[in-house]
């Protein structure tokens, strides 16, 4: 079954997943992974491509970032070379509307000496142009245009680049200061930058555990999930992740509702404090404003607290996050993580498998998923984190009041980050940090890229039973 995606970028990304997925459910993936590209784009005809050959080979790329991708590099975020050769090469351009004016300021502007002017026409020599843009800023008509390549219009923190090395402009990631937020990966209109998928290790420990008889698997479901799977409700999802094989589905907003009770009283105790639930706002500081490290949250994110609390509660156990972060793909790997978390998949990566397995959510009963409080729920979205670390102050009777600067994409977060570090930041004591705009509900793994209503997210943390936080840790006697 195919699922309705933004784009068919989306789409071709979930067939490779889904097919890659269900080899592995089968065990013969090995033998008849170079199936794939074919099977998905039989016959001899073209339809994204200049040739089907082309768009076989691009596939086997694909192929391979949906079983790990390329082990030497770090980062979870890659470019597939062959794929990433139909962006405009020259980056500064002259139209038709140039009129040939006698002011010239095009020419005079340049600080490159790259224009000149031809037979009345502004010409740019592109070897000298370094794309400032100052040109089409002065031109009366507009007719110098500058186009920035999606992938680095998307990158807030200039970490894509253009190789040219090889006589083609091809996309380059800078590991030094890619945060792995993935928005590349969803504006890059080929698809020649992927998030590398850990989607076998998922299957494997399913398969492994033997049906949980030899330990058992658990799947922490992000908040987020109440933006997702719109064709199916949330209790009818988790059925289905439980018949992937899952031993049980647990709320990583229950993890957000132990982060929020601790983060309260640390932000208490130092009197200014940044959050630490994102892990590209935190993978952003500690590359841009190392010297603000300090001021981040000491708290494991919410994925980490809830992971944590599993293993303490079951040594055995494995456990795998689902969410819509490919950030959490870097944070899983990291040495105070790796302990509580076995695996990181997406949304995307989830219903892969689901359809990998024939698993309809919407014609499956209702499981009940209610381990967390409204305010744990609500991290999902910018603006939730403040509010429950206020409510938790307040449940906690501390007599501090929570000042908070709320920063909805990482553009704001740099915003914030830059004024607290010469400390004129307002009378801010708490700044939250989300680097996707609208919160972990625009993560780049969403099912969905349009506009999200964070009301959805309110309306799913107040179905919650606990609505306090201290109800919802007295459950799993954490608030003592």
């Amino acid at each position: 079954m195919n699922r309705n995606f933004d784009t068919d970028v989306q789409l071709l990304k979930y067939k490779v997943l889904k097919a890659v997925s269900k080899r592995a459910f089968e065990g013969n993936l090995e033998q008849s992974c170079y199936e794939i590209p074919k099977e998905i784009i039989p016959g001899k005809k073209a339809t994204m491509r200049c040739c089907v050959y082309k768009e076989r080979a691009i596939l086997e790329e694909r192929v391979r970032m949906a079983m790990g991708g390329d082990p030497e590099n770090p980062n979870v975020i890659e470019v597939i070379d062959i794929a990433c050769d139909e962006c405009p090469v020259h980056r500064v351009t002259v139209g038709d509307s140039c009129r040939g004016c006698i002011a010239h300021r095009c020419q005079n502007v340049c600080p490159k000496g790259a224009i000149s002017i031809v037979d009345r026409r502004a010409v740019i020599d592109h070897s000298k142009c370094v794309a400032c843009g100052k040109c089409a800023q002065v031109c009366p008509y507009s007719a110098i245009q500058v186009q920035d390549r999606p992938c680095e219009r998307s990158c807030k923190v200039g970490a894509i680049r253009m190789d040219t090395t090889e006589g083609e402009e091809k996309a380059v990631i800078d590991n030094e200061k890619c945060i792995s937020c993935g928005s590349c990966v969803y504006q890059c209109p080929f698809g020649a930058i992927v998030d590398k998928s850990f989607i076998l290790e998922a299957i494997r420990l399913l398969k492994e555990s033997e049906g949980n008889a030899k330990y058992k698997v658990y799947a922490v479901i992000a908040p987020a999930i109440s933006s997702q799977f719109s064709y199916a409700k949330i209790g009818q999802v988790v059925t289905g992740i439980k018949q992937l094989g899952f031993h049980e589905v647990v709320e990583v907003a229950l993890g957000a509702d132990m982060t929020a009770y601790s983060e309260a009283a640390e932000l208490a105790e130092k009197g200014f404090l940044t959050s630490s639930c994102c892990p590209a706002f935190v993978s952003y500081v500690e590359k841009f404003f190392p010297k603000m490290k300090e001021h981040v949250s000491h708290n494991l994110s919410p994925m980490a607290q809830i992971a944590r609390y599993i293993k303490e509660t079951d040594p055995t156990g494995k456990v795998v996050f689902i969410g819509p972060c490919t950030a959490k793909k870097m944070e899983f790997q990291k040495e105070a993580v790796r302990p509580y978390v076995d695996c990181v998949i997406t949304f995307e990566e989830l219903q892969a498998l689901l359809d990998s397995r024939d698993i309809q959510p919407e014609n499956l009963p209702e499981s009940v998923l209610d381990n967390a409080s409204y305010y744990g729920r609500i991290f999902a979205r910018s603006g939730g984190v403040s509010t429950a670390v206020e409510e938790a102050l307040r449940e906690r009777g501390i007599d501090f009041t929570v000042k908070p600067e709320v920063c909805d994409g990482i553009e704001q977060c740099k915003l914030a980050l830059l004024k607290a570090s010469k400390g004129i930041l307002k009378d801010a004591n708490f700044i939250e940090g989300m680097a996707c705009v609208g919160g972990c509900i625009g993560g780049a793994a969403c099912l969905t890229h349009g506009p999200k209503d964070k009301n959805e997210v309110d309306k799913y943390g107040q179905l919650a039973m606990e609505k306090g936080i201290q109800d919802a840790l007295l459950v799993t006697n954490l608030s003592k």
